[in-house]
């Protein structure tokens, strides 16, 4: 009688009357499927929520260590933020305002102010003409103004006579007032309510 025949013959019903061979490979069969069972339905979630957690502990671990290297290093912050503050204030005393900005730009024609949040420009248009050393001269004297000037979209006509001319877009800058400002954030913020609206 061959293995296949004695399988066979088995009678399930009283397993105890099988021969040895085979009620040890039932018995390791029924341990591997009871193993199988209980990682799919009892070790699988439980080894999720070990994971999950693992991931959890180490943001939270790298948290701590952000806001540990933060609180450290909190003296040199403020001292830094102090700084910035002051220079940022120096800054902003370079800024006229708007009774400063007529003055500024005296006998120039006047243009439309271009506003964002915190500060408006105003770009004059100007015209100049003299031999090289008089138009670096002037150049060099708004650099030396004790406001913010830039000149920008220079031009220079070729010389006629040993005379230069040259146009340029003279910007000044100045700091809105707290009304100004206000009203700046409200056109902001009913920009952004159009845009979002269609």
């Amino acid at each position: 009688m061959n293995f296949l025949d004695e399988l066979r013959t088995l009678d399930p019903k009283q397993p105890g009357n099988w021969p040895w061979p085979i009620k040890a490979a039932a018995l390791v069969i029924l341990f591997i499927l009871v193993q199988v069972g209980a990682y799919f339905l009892l070790w699988q979630p439980q080894i999720e929520q070990v994971e999950k957690g693992r991931a959890d502990v180490a943001k939270q671990k790298d948290t701590f260590l952000e806001k540990k290297k933060l609180a450290v290093n909190l003296d040199a912050y403020k001292q830094q933020r102090a700084e910035i503050e002051q220079a940022f204030g120096a800054l902003l005393k370079q800024l006229p305002n708007k009774s400063e900005m007529d003055a500024l730009l005296i006998d120039k024609p006047a243009s439309t102010e271009n506003f964002t949040e915190f500060y408006a420009e105003l770009p004059v248009n100007i015209k100049v003409t003299g031999n090289y050393h008089d138009l670096g001269a002037f150049a060099s004297d708004v650099a030396k103004m004790p406001r913010i000037v830039l000149l920008t979209d220079l031009k220079l006509d070729p010389p006629k006579d040993g005379v230069l001319g040259m146009e340029a877009v003279a910007k000044t800058y100045r700091y809105l007032d707290e009304e100004e400002v206000s009203k700046q954030r409200k056109a902001t913020k009913d920009k952004a309510a159009k845009k979002a609206g269609g």
